[in-house]
C-alpha cells in the first residue's frame, strides 16, 4: 500500500506531521507542499517534509492519489472547489478540521465522479505551528476520527483508515453530526469558556485594580488555551455553531445550579457538585 503521490493543502503541524509519519512508514513515495506562506513551503522543503512545492493548489493537486486539507474550517470547502476539476480520477480527498458536518456535505457535493471525500479529524496537537513544528510521531497513540456517510466508498475509507493507521493513530468512525455534538462538548465548549473567563476577570473593575496582575499557576493552567488563534475559534464557533449553543446552555445551567447552592449557603450541596465534578475528572487520567 503505497501513494504514489500525496499533496498536503496546508503544510503546518497537522499536515507536515502526517506526510512525515506517512513516509517514515514507508507508505508514500512523493509529497508535495501547498500553500501560501512561501517561507514556510521553502521550509518544509529544506526539512525533507516535502519534496516538491507550490502555491497554486490546482497545479498542485494534479496527478496526486491522496490529498490531505489542512487549512482553517471555514476555508475547506473553498479550497475543495477549487480543486476539484484538476483532480484525478479515483483521488480521495480528506481533511483534518475539528467540525465535520459543514464540511462533508459541502465537500461530497464538489467531487467529480470517481473521486471521494472523506471527512477526517486527528485528535493531536502542540502549541507550535508551521512545517518546523512537524514531527512524525504526533499521531503515534493518538485518536483520529473519520466521518463516512452513505455516499463514502467503502475502499477509498478502508485506505484511509490504513494510513492513519500507519501513522500510529487509533481510527474510530462515527457519523458528522454525532462528531460535531461531541466536539462541541469536549473542544469548543472548553475554548469559549476560557475565553470569557478571561474575558470576564480582565474587565472586571475591582477598585482600580489590574485584577489579571495577581493571576497564578491555577488560573493560568485553566486559561491556556485562551491563548489560542482568535481567528481560528471564531470559525470553528460559527461552523458548529448549532451544537456549541446546546453545549453553552448546559454548561449555563450547570453553573446556575452551582450559583444557586452557593447562594443558599448550601455545604453539603457544594460538596456534592464538587466531588461529582472530581470523579469525572479523574476518571480521564
Amino acid at each position: 500500500m503505497i501513494i504514489e503521490r500525496l499533496a498536503i493543502v496546508g503544510v503546518g503541524l497537522i499536515g507536515g506531521s502526517l506526510a512525515r509519519a506517512l513516509r517514515e512508514a514507508g507508505a508514500v513515495k512523493s509529497v508535495v507542499g501547498i500553500g501560501r506562506s512561501r517561507s514556510n513551503l521553502e521550509q518544509a522543503l529544506a526539512l525533507g517534509v516535502v519534496d516538491e512545492i507550490t502555491q497554486d493548489a490546482v497545479l498542485g493537486v494534479r496527478g496526486a492519489q491522496m490529498v490531505f486539507i489542512s487549512v482553517p474550517v471555514c476555508s475547506i470547502p473553498s479550497v475543495v472547489a477549487e480543486i476539484a476539476p484538476a483532480l484525478s480520477p479515483g483521488c480521495i480527498v480528506t481533511d483534518g478540521g475539528s467540525v465535520k458536518t459543514a464540511i462533508v456535505r459541502e465537500c461530497e457535493a464538489l467531487m467529480p465522479p470517481g473521486c471521494f471525500f472523506i471527512g477526517g479529524h486527528p485528535i493531536a496537537g502542540t502549541e507550535h505551528s508551521g512545517a518546523a513544528a512537524s514531527f512524525a510521531t504526533l499521531y503515534r497513540g493518538k485518536r483520529c476520527i473519520l466521518t463516512p456517510t452513505e455516499r463514502t466508498d467503502a475502499a477509498a475509507l478502508e485506505l484511509i483508515t490504513s494510513l492513519w493507521q500507519l501513522t500510529g493513530a487509533e481510527v474510530c468512525t462515527m457519523e458528522p453530526g454525532h462528531h460535531d455534538r461531541i466536539f462541541a462538548e469536549i473542544s469548543h465548549l472548553p475554548h469559549v469558556v476560557a475565553y470569557a473567563l478571561v474575558h470576564a476577570v480582565g474587565t472586571a473593575d475591582v477598585e482600580g485594580e489590574n485584577v489579571l496582575s495577581y493571576t497564578a499557576g491555577g488560573f493560568r493552567d485553566f486559561t491556556r488555551i485562551a491563548s489560542s488563534d482568535p481567528a481560528m475559534w471564531r470559525d470553528i464557533a460559527l461552523m458548529n455553531r448549532e451544537a456549541l449553543l446546546k453545549s453553552i446552555d448546559g454548561f449555563s445551567a450547570s453553573l446556575a445550579e452551582l450559583r444557586r447552592r452557593i447562594e443558599a449557603g448550601d455545604p453539603q450541596g457544594m460538596a456534592e457538585f464538587f466531588t461529582i465534578a472530581k470523579q469525572f475528572r479523574d476518571g480521564i487520567l
